[in-house]
Protein backbone atom coordinates (compact mmCIF):
# COMPACT_ATOMS: atom_id res chain seq x y z
CA UNK A 1 0.00 0.00 0.00
CA UNK A 2 1.29 3.54 -0.92
CA UNK A 3 -0.34 5.06 1.93
CA UNK A 4 -1.64 7.68 -0.54
CA UNK A 5 -5.02 8.05 0.49
CA UNK A 6 -7.48 9.46 -2.13
CA UNK A 7 -9.38 12.76 -2.19
CA UNK A 8 -13.29 13.54 -2.54
CA UNK A 9 -14.79 16.59 -2.27
CA UNK A 10 -17.80 16.22 -0.46
CA UNK A 11 -21.24 19.30 -1.47
CA UNK A 12 -22.84 19.69 1.61
CA UNK A 13 -27.00 20.85 0.62
CA UNK A 14 -28.41 23.63 2.52
CA UNK A 15 -31.21 23.69 4.01
CA UNK A 16 -30.81 20.19 5.24
CA UNK A 17 -32.16 18.24 8.26
CA UNK A 18 -34.55 19.51 10.95
CA UNK A 19 -37.21 21.92 9.76
CA UNK A 20 -39.26 24.31 12.16
CA UNK A 21 -41.81 21.82 13.07
CA UNK A 22 -39.62 18.84 13.66
CA UNK A 23 -37.91 21.38 16.21
CA UNK A 24 -40.88 22.67 17.81
CA UNK A 25 -42.30 18.58 18.08
CA UNK A 26 -38.74 17.28 19.59
CA UNK A 27 -39.14 20.66 21.88
CA UNK A 28 -42.37 19.56 23.12
CA UNK A 29 -41.94 16.47 24.21
CA UNK A 30 -38.95 17.20 26.09
CA UNK A 31 -40.56 20.17 27.91
CA UNK A 32 -43.47 17.89 28.21
CA UNK A 33 -40.95 15.54 30.27
CA UNK A 34 -39.45 18.46 31.98
CA UNK A 35 -42.95 19.64 33.16
CA UNK A 36 -44.73 16.43 34.18
CA UNK A 37 -41.96 14.18 34.87
CA UNK A 38 -41.38 10.51 33.02
CA UNK A 39 -42.59 8.90 31.63
CA UNK A 40 -44.38 10.95 28.67
CA UNK A 41 -46.21 9.14 26.36
CA UNK A 42 -46.01 9.68 22.60
CA UNK A 43 -48.66 8.74 20.09
CA UNK A 44 -46.58 7.38 16.85
CA UNK A 45 -43.02 8.24 16.12
CA UNK A 46 -43.02 12.00 17.37
CA UNK A 47 -41.04 12.46 13.66
CA UNK A 48 -39.79 9.74 11.55
CA UNK A 49 -36.08 9.09 12.53
CA UNK A 50 -35.23 6.36 15.06
CA UNK A 51 -31.95 8.59 16.23
CA UNK A 52 -34.80 11.45 17.58
CA UNK A 53 -36.77 8.79 18.74
CA UNK A 54 -34.13 6.87 20.57
CA UNK A 55 -32.90 10.21 22.21
CA UNK A 56 -36.65 10.82 23.28
CA UNK A 57 -36.88 7.15 24.74
CA UNK A 58 -33.71 7.55 26.59
CA UNK A 59 -35.24 11.16 28.53
CA UNK A 60 -38.43 8.94 29.33
CA UNK A 61 -40.87 9.04 26.18
CA UNK A 62 -42.91 6.21 25.44
CA UNK A 63 -44.09 5.48 21.80
CA UNK A 64 -47.34 3.74 20.93
CA UNK A 65 -48.93 3.73 17.72
CA UNK A 66 -52.88 4.24 19.53
CA UNK A 67 -54.63 5.80 22.41
CA UNK A 68 -55.42 2.29 24.14
CA UNK A 69 -52.05 1.74 24.89
CA UNK A 70 -51.88 5.00 26.77
CA UNK A 71 -52.66 4.58 30.49
CA UNK A 72 -54.49 6.56 32.23
CA UNK A 73 -53.49 9.90 34.32
CA UNK A 74 -50.19 10.53 32.05
CA UNK A 75 -49.94 13.26 30.03
CA UNK A 76 -49.54 12.24 26.16
CA UNK A 77 -48.30 14.04 22.86
CA UNK A 78 -49.56 13.96 19.88
CA UNK A 79 -46.91 13.42 16.95
CA UNK A 80 -45.99 16.23 14.41
CA UNK A 81 -47.57 14.64 11.37
CA UNK A 82 -51.12 14.98 12.57
CA UNK A 83 -53.77 12.91 13.85
CA UNK A 84 -57.74 12.44 13.47
CA UNK A 85 -59.83 14.36 14.91
CA UNK A 86 -61.46 11.49 17.04
CA UNK A 87 -58.30 11.24 18.62
CA UNK A 88 -57.85 14.38 21.43
CA UNK A 89 -61.64 13.58 21.42
CA UNK A 90 -61.18 10.33 22.55
CA UNK A 91 -58.37 11.89 25.22
CA UNK A 92 -60.25 14.32 26.52
CA UNK A 93 -63.10 12.14 27.04
CA UNK A 94 -60.68 9.32 29.11
CA UNK A 95 -59.24 12.80 31.14
CA UNK A 96 -55.96 12.57 29.37
CA UNK A 97 -54.26 15.59 29.10
CA UNK A 98 -52.36 16.06 25.82
CA UNK A 99 -49.61 18.77 23.82
CA UNK A 100 -50.79 18.51 19.85
CA UNK A 101 -47.40 18.35 18.58
CA UNK A 102 -49.17 18.50 15.04
CA UNK A 103 -46.99 20.86 12.51
CA UNK A 104 -48.51 24.04 12.35
CA UNK A 105 -48.23 23.39 8.43
CA UNK A 106 -50.00 20.03 8.45
CA UNK A 107 -52.78 21.98 11.36
CA UNK A 108 -53.19 25.20 8.17
CA UNK A 109 -54.48 21.88 5.92
CA UNK A 110 -56.81 20.30 8.31
CA UNK A 111 -58.24 23.79 8.57
CA UNK A 112 -58.55 24.23 5.10
CA UNK A 113 -60.22 20.77 4.69
CA UNK A 114 -63.21 21.68 7.07
CA UNK A 115 -63.67 25.13 5.62
CA UNK A 116 -63.81 23.44 2.01
CA UNK A 117 -65.95 20.31 3.02
CA UNK A 118 -68.18 22.91 5.08
CA UNK A 119 -68.77 24.79 2.06
CA UNK A 120 -70.18 21.56 0.04
CA UNK A 121 -66.72 20.98 -1.89
CA UNK A 122 -65.82 17.51 -2.39
CA UNK A 123 -61.66 17.08 -1.83
CA UNK A 124 -59.09 15.81 -3.90
CA UNK A 125 -56.29 14.88 -1.54
CA UNK A 126 -52.96 14.32 -3.17
CA UNK A 127 -51.15 12.09 -1.01
CA UNK A 128 -49.55 8.40 0.05
CA UNK A 129 -51.98 6.22 1.11
CA UNK A 130 -51.08 4.99 4.70
CA UNK A 131 -48.90 7.93 5.75
CA UNK A 132 -49.49 9.29 9.16
CA UNK A 133 -50.19 12.83 7.65
CA UNK A 134 -53.03 11.41 5.14
CA UNK A 135 -54.68 9.61 7.90
CA UNK A 136 -54.80 12.60 10.23
CA UNK A 137 -55.96 14.60 7.31
CA UNK A 138 -58.51 12.02 6.39
CA UNK A 139 -59.82 12.37 9.65
CA UNK A 140 -60.44 15.92 9.85
CA UNK A 141 -63.86 15.91 7.51
CA UNK A 142 -66.45 12.99 7.40
CA UNK A 143 -65.89 9.84 5.94
CA UNK A 144 -66.68 10.30 2.02
CA UNK A 145 -66.02 13.78 1.77
CA UNK A 146 -61.93 13.23 0.06
CA UNK A 147 -61.10 11.10 -2.19
CA UNK A 148 -57.01 10.21 -2.31
CA UNK A 149 -55.00 10.97 -5.46
CA UNK A 150 -51.72 9.40 -5.28
CA UNK A 151 -49.93 9.52 -8.75
CA UNK A 152 -51.54 10.98 -12.17
CA UNK A 153 -53.19 8.30 -13.32
CA UNK A 154 -55.36 8.30 -10.40
CA UNK A 155 -56.16 12.35 -11.46
CA UNK A 156 -56.48 10.85 -15.05
CA UNK A 157 -59.16 8.12 -14.10
CA UNK A 158 -61.11 9.38 -11.63
CA UNK A 159 -64.45 9.69 -12.44
CA UNK A 160 -66.02 12.16 -9.60
CA UNK A 161 -70.11 12.59 -9.10
CA UNK A 162 -70.01 16.46 -9.43
CA UNK A 163 -67.15 17.46 -11.58
CA UNK A 164 -67.95 20.81 -11.23
CA UNK A 165 -67.57 21.14 -7.45
CA UNK A 166 -64.58 20.10 -6.58
CA UNK A 167 -61.50 21.53 -4.56
CA UNK A 168 -57.94 20.17 -3.82
CA UNK A 169 -54.99 19.87 -0.93
CA UNK A 170 -52.02 18.44 -0.67
CA UNK A 171 -49.54 15.63 1.41
CA UNK A 172 -46.54 18.23 3.12
CA UNK A 173 -44.02 16.39 2.03
CA UNK A 174 -45.01 15.33 -1.34
CA UNK A 175 -42.07 15.86 -4.38
CA UNK A 176 -42.52 19.54 -5.85
CA UNK A 177 -42.31 17.95 -9.69
CA UNK A 178 -45.15 14.78 -9.37
CA UNK A 179 -47.50 17.54 -7.23
CA UNK A 180 -46.98 19.49 -10.28
CA UNK A 181 -48.04 16.84 -12.47
CA UNK A 182 -51.06 15.60 -11.02
CA UNK A 183 -51.86 18.88 -9.97
CA UNK A 184 -51.79 19.50 -14.32
CA UNK A 185 -53.91 16.52 -14.40
CA UNK A 186 -56.66 18.02 -12.23
CA UNK A 187 -56.42 21.39 -13.39
CA UNK A 188 -57.09 20.31 -17.34
CA UNK A 189 -59.29 17.66 -16.11
CA UNK A 190 -61.83 20.18 -13.62
CA UNK A 191 -61.10 23.41 -15.12
CA UNK A 192 -63.12 24.65 -11.98
CA UNK A 193 -61.50 22.92 -9.13
CA UNK A 194 -60.65 24.74 -6.38
CA UNK A 195 -56.78 25.46 -5.08
CA UNK A 196 -55.52 26.44 -2.11
CA UNK A 197 -54.69 29.67 -1.18
CA UNK A 198 -51.36 28.74 -0.87
CA UNK A 199 -49.04 25.96 -1.53
CA UNK A 200 -49.74 23.07 0.74
CA UNK A 201 -46.22 21.43 0.09
CA UNK A 202 -44.26 22.99 3.19
CA UNK A 203 -41.37 25.52 2.84
CA UNK A 204 -38.93 23.10 4.27
CA UNK A 205 -39.43 20.58 1.54
CA UNK A 206 -39.56 22.40 -1.11
CA UNK A 207 -36.82 24.04 -0.07
CA UNK A 208 -34.62 20.78 0.36
CA UNK A 209 -35.81 19.40 -3.01
CA UNK A 210 -34.33 22.75 -4.18
CA UNK A 211 -30.82 22.45 -2.31
CA UNK A 212 -30.81 18.89 -3.89
CA UNK A 213 -31.42 20.07 -7.65
CA UNK A 214 -28.31 22.59 -7.11
CA UNK A 215 -26.01 19.80 -6.02
CA UNK A 216 -27.27 17.01 -7.80
CA UNK A 217 -26.01 17.47 -11.14
CA UNK A 218 -22.26 18.38 -9.94
CA UNK A 219 -21.83 15.27 -7.79
CA UNK A 220 -21.41 11.01 -8.99
CA UNK A 221 -23.02 9.72 -6.21
CA UNK A 222 -26.21 11.85 -3.56
CA UNK A 223 -26.85 10.41 0.26
CA UNK A 224 -29.73 11.42 1.94
CA UNK A 225 -29.51 10.66 5.58
CA UNK A 226 -33.13 10.01 6.59
CA UNK A 227 -36.00 7.37 7.68
CA UNK A 228 -37.06 4.84 4.93
CA UNK A 229 -40.44 5.57 6.09
CA UNK A 230 -40.05 9.34 5.90
CA UNK A 231 -41.66 11.07 3.07
CA UNK A 232 -39.29 13.92 2.70
CA UNK A 233 -36.49 12.06 2.87
CA UNK A 234 -37.58 9.57 0.26
CA UNK A 235 -38.33 12.21 -1.98
CA UNK A 236 -34.64 13.75 -1.91
CA UNK A 237 -33.52 10.32 -2.94
CA UNK A 238 -36.22 10.52 -6.11
CA UNK A 239 -35.00 13.95 -7.00
CA UNK A 240 -31.17 13.15 -7.19
CA UNK A 241 -32.14 10.08 -9.64
CA UNK A 242 -33.88 12.47 -11.52
CA UNK A 243 -31.34 14.23 -12.88
CA UNK A 244 -29.39 10.98 -13.20
CA UNK A 245 -27.22 10.38 -10.19
CA UNK A 246 -27.50 8.01 -7.96
CA UNK A 247 -28.55 8.36 -4.44
CA UNK A 248 -28.80 5.96 -1.39
CA UNK A 249 -31.02 6.88 1.71
CA UNK A 250 -29.16 5.85 4.63
CA UNK A 251 -30.00 6.36 8.50
CA UNK A 252 -26.89 6.62 9.95
CA UNK A 253 -22.91 6.77 8.89
CA UNK A 254 -22.66 2.68 9.71
CA UNK A 255 -24.78 2.59 7.14
CA UNK A 256 -22.31 3.21 4.46
CA UNK A 257 -21.02 1.16 1.91
CA UNK A 258 -17.66 2.37 1.03
CA UNK A 259 -17.86 0.58 -2.04
CA UNK A 260 -20.62 2.96 -3.07
CA UNK A 261 -17.58 5.24 -2.89
CA UNK A 262 -15.55 3.10 -6.20
CA UNK A 263 -14.24 5.88 -8.44
CA UNK A 264 -16.49 8.68 -6.80
CA UNK A 265 -14.66 12.32 -7.06
CA UNK A 266 -17.89 14.11 -5.63
CA UNK A 267 -20.93 13.22 -2.99
CA UNK A 268 -23.87 15.64 -2.35
CA UNK A 269 -24.94 15.18 1.03
CA UNK A 270 -28.43 16.04 2.66
CA UNK A 271 -31.07 14.99 5.08
CA UNK A 272 -34.47 14.89 5.64
CA UNK A 273 -36.44 17.44 7.68
CA UNK A 274 -36.31 14.64 10.68
CA UNK A 275 -32.87 13.94 11.00
CA UNK A 276 -30.51 16.27 13.12
CA UNK A 277 -27.27 17.95 12.15
CA UNK A 278 -25.21 15.82 14.41
CA UNK A 279 -25.72 12.59 11.53
CA UNK A 280 -24.47 14.90 8.61
CA UNK A 281 -21.21 15.78 10.57
CA UNK A 282 -21.27 11.88 11.21
CA UNK A 283 -21.43 10.49 7.85
CA UNK A 284 -18.97 13.47 7.16
CA UNK A 285 -16.37 12.16 9.66
CA UNK A 286 -17.21 8.37 8.52
CA UNK A 287 -16.16 9.64 4.88
CA UNK A 288 -13.16 11.44 6.20
CA UNK A 289 -11.70 7.80 7.77
CA UNK A 290 -10.71 6.64 4.20
CA UNK A 291 -10.85 9.80 2.02
CA UNK A 292 -8.61 13.02 2.34
CA UNK A 293 -12.14 15.42 2.34
CA UNK A 294 -13.12 18.49 0.31
CA UNK A 295 -16.16 20.11 2.16
CA UNK A 296 -18.30 23.06 0.86
CA UNK A 297 -21.40 23.94 1.83
CA UNK A 298 -24.45 24.98 -1.24
CA UNK A 299 -26.93 26.98 0.05
CA UNK A 300 -29.73 27.66 -1.92
CA UNK A 301 -32.03 29.53 0.29
CA UNK A 302 -31.76 31.37 3.71
CA UNK A 303 -34.29 29.92 6.47
CA UNK A 304 -35.17 30.95 9.72
CA UNK A 305 -38.39 30.10 10.30
CA UNK A 306 -39.48 29.20 14.66
CA UNK A 307 -43.17 28.11 15.19
CA UNK A 308 -44.23 28.91 18.39
CA UNK A 309 -44.89 26.30 21.06
CA UNK A 310 -48.09 25.37 22.93
CA UNK A 311 -49.70 27.59 25.89
CA UNK A 312 -48.24 26.38 29.07
CA UNK A 313 -45.01 24.80 28.07
CA UNK A 314 -43.42 28.22 26.82
CA UNK A 315 -42.48 28.50 30.70
CA UNK A 316 -42.04 25.02 31.61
Amino acid sequence: MSGIRPSIDLLIAAPRGFCAGVDRAIRIVELAIEKYGPPVYVRHEIVHNKFVVDSLKAKGAIFVEELDQVPDDVPVVFSAHGVPKAVPAKAAERGLSYLDATCPLVSKVHRQAERLVAAGKHILFVGHAGHPEVTGTFGQVPAGAMTLIETADDAEALAPADPGNLAFLTQTTLSVDDTAAVLEVLKRRFPAIQAPGADDICYATSNRQGAVKAIAPQVDLVLVIGAPNSSNSLRLVEVAERFGTPARLIQRAADLDFAWLDGVKAVGITAGASAPELLVRELVDRIGERFDVSEREVETVDENIVFKLPRGLEAA
